[in-house]
């Protein structure tokens, strides 16, 4: 097989993991560079593996599979009997090696990669949470402000990885801060103040995805589908606070504005979908 053949069928394997085309194009597109005489590449799971991989694996490699998670699981049993140095640098540690391997098979293997940062990032706000409230520091303005430096970190790690999941994750995150600040700044919100603290900020990210479309797609695709999440956050709002509200005006006003927003985006279809596609 010459090297022009074994570059395509590579590139068609990335394609098969990524998602980025159907099962049975990538098959289609394999016959056509493959020999009839040759073997067709083992298809490997979602975290790389291949059924001949673990077929054929030594016994070491279950041993010291076994070994981690013993490890692992006595560790956690006894984490709260660690102080609190133990405890931060066992988080730290394991946060380093889901961070470090994620990054590392970013480029092979995207959807193993999104899975290890996806616990990763997961595991970091699980365990500041709980380390707060373990050592009384679990009042509302240190878990926001952990909430806070988290969702930082998400949009800095879909950035590095160009994971649009990530930062779109990252700055749902900083606008549910934003409306927590807000619940504690307004002593009585009406529906004005609602609409007008979330409304102009749903149409800044918005303008933001049209600004910066022609230089990163991917972060307009993130900007326009928060515009159209924080378009809805006074309705959530309402919807959590319905008694002082009233159930018929929430729903009254998610109805319209989900009108008001389909015609919209029907309107300016030929503008918005250059924007993120």
């Amino acid at each position: 097989m010459d090297d022009k053949k074994k570059i395509m069928i590579r590139e068609i394997e990335h394609w098969r993991r990524s998602r980025l085309l159907p099962e049975h194009y990538c098959d289609f597109l394999l016959n056509l560079y493959l020999d009839q005489n040759e073997p067709k590449p083992e298809r490997r799971g979602p975290l790389g593996l291949s059924p001949s991989g673990i077929k054929n694996s030594n016994w070491k490699i279950w041993a010291f599979g076994l070994v981690a998670a013993v490890v692992l699981a006595l560790t956690a049993l006894n984490f709260n009997a660690f102080e609190l140095p133990m405890q931060m640098g066992i988080s730290l540690l394991l946060l380093a090696v889901l961070y470090g391997y994620g990054g590392y098979k970013r480029a092979k293997e995207p959807l193993s990669s999104q899975l290890l940062l996806g616990m990763a990032s997961l595991f970091l706000l699980c365990i500041g949470v709980y380390l707060l409230n373990s050592h009384g520091l679990g009042q509302p303005v240190p878990i926001v402000g952990y909430v806070f430096l988290c969702s930082l970190l998400w949009i800095g790690t879909g950035m590095l990885a160009r994971f649009v999941l990530f930062q779109l994750c990252g700055w749902v995150a900083l606008t549910f801060c934003y409306g927590w600040l807000l619940h504690q700044q307004l002593e009585t919100i009406d529906w004005a103040t609602l609409e007008l603290s979330w409304v102009p900020l749903s149409l800044l990210f918005c303008w933001l995805a049209w600004m910066i479309h022609e230089r990163s797609r991917q972060s307009a695709l993130v900007f326009f589908l928060l515009s159209l999440i924080v378009w809805y956050m006074p309705e959530l709002y309402g919807m959590l606070y319905a008694e002082q509200y009233g159930g018929e005006t929430v729903q009254w006003m998610l109805l319209g504005k989900m009108v008001i927003e389909a015609a919209l985006l029907f309107f300016w279809r030929k503008k918005w979908i250059e924007w993120v596609v």
